[in-house]
């Protein structure tokens, strides 16, 4: 019997066609068809890793993303160097991936909302201690620590934090394209009592290493792609000129912008002199300014000109009152 083609197998197919890697042109009987340029495509592997980035395109620069700020949150949490690495990013099924992790030291189930299905981090047994030891005051010079048995609750609940840690991190990377609010719902050490999504659908893996001093540790962030289905073509458009114009780094610059401080100068006049009658000016001097005490001070923003004040008083403390906008045509 022949294979059916799954639901996204099928979406694989349809998005193969869009892009131009299956072409849809049909020849006639009579003509002659040149296999010279034909490239054979499987239509069963269209989901694997190779085509990670059609699926979800962009998505390793977030990946990236995350990992820089992490890096420096741990390292202020902690006040160690550390490092953090993305290794690879890779497309399975879900159970199939679930099944791979026998030295998961704690998996965290995160909810991404208003994303549904949530996602996974995994750290394994090794990087588990490591942390739980830096955490509890111990160096970074000493052997890794090799313990043949599952983190308990109380350090579960010690590593909790870290990945509460990461929910901001997450939550900062994925700014550009969507609002979140990631929090940790649980942490469990059986890979048997976590699920996210159906044990056949594809899931995105984001593979990290963790290095402090002379240890380092593996984990990775799972993230079912229907999960991230809602916020595909915000991630393919992340890198165009649309972008900057409707939403993204646009509104990240601007909000930042307007935090910005500026310098506000209230000039009543100025004077221009040499230098060397500079040099001679003494207490008691006289300066002249070429100022009219009725007309109104000019408002500098950054030494240029912008407004027309009057200056006045307000509950003891001296005081300006804006009367207009400069305009440089007057």
């Amino acid at each position: 019997m022949e294979s059916i083609l799954s639901k996204n197998q099928i979406s694989e197919l349809l998005l193969a066609i869009k892009n131009g890697q299956v072409s849809t042109d049909l020849k006639g009987e009579g003509d002659t068809i040149d296999r010279a340029n034909v490239k054979s495509v499987n239509l069963f592997q269209l989901g694997s890793g190779s085509d990670s980035q059609q699926r979800i395109p962009n998505f390793d620069i977030i990946l990236d993303d995350f990992a820089q700020n992490f890096s420096i949150t741990l390292t202020n949490l902690l006040q160690r160097n550390f490092t953090v690495t993305r290794t690879g990013i890779e497309n399975m099924e879900f159970q199939e991936y679930m099944a791979s992790q026998k030295d998961a030291g704690a998996i965290g189930v995160l909810s991404l909302d208003p994303l549904k299905n949530g996602a996974l981090m995994l750290l394994n047994g090794q990087l588990c201690f490591a942390l739980i030891e830096i955490m509890l005051g111990a160096s970074t010079e000493m052997a890794p620590i090799q313990l043949d048995r599952k983190p308990t609750t109380i350090e579960l609940n010690v590593l909790k934090s870290t990945m509460l840690k990461a929910c901001q991190d997450i939550d900062k990377s994925l700014e550009q394209v969507i609002e979140l609010q990631t929090s940790v719902i649980k942490v469990e050490s059986n890979p048997r009592l976590v699920s996210i999504a159906e044990p056949d659908a594809e899931v995105l893996v984001g593979n990290f290493e963790i290095k402090v001093g002379d240890l380092s540790g593996r984990f990775d962030m799972v993230f079912p792609v229907a999960t991230l289905d809602p916020v595909r073509e915000k991630l393919r458009d992340l890198l165009t000129v649309k972008t900057v114009k409707q939403s993204g780094w646009y509104n990240i610059l601007v909000r930042e912008m307007e935090q910005m401080t500026t310098t506000i100068v209230a000039q009543s006049g100025t004077v221009t002199m040499p230098v060397h009658k500079v040099m001679k000016l003494k207490k008691g001097d006289i300066i002249n300014l070429n100022y009219d005490p009725n007309s109104p001070l000019r408002i500098l923003v950054e030494e240029n000109h912008k407004f027309f004040a009057i200056p006045g008083t307000v509950r003891g403390k001296k005081a300006i009152h804006l009367t207009g906008v400069y305009d440089q045509g007057d």
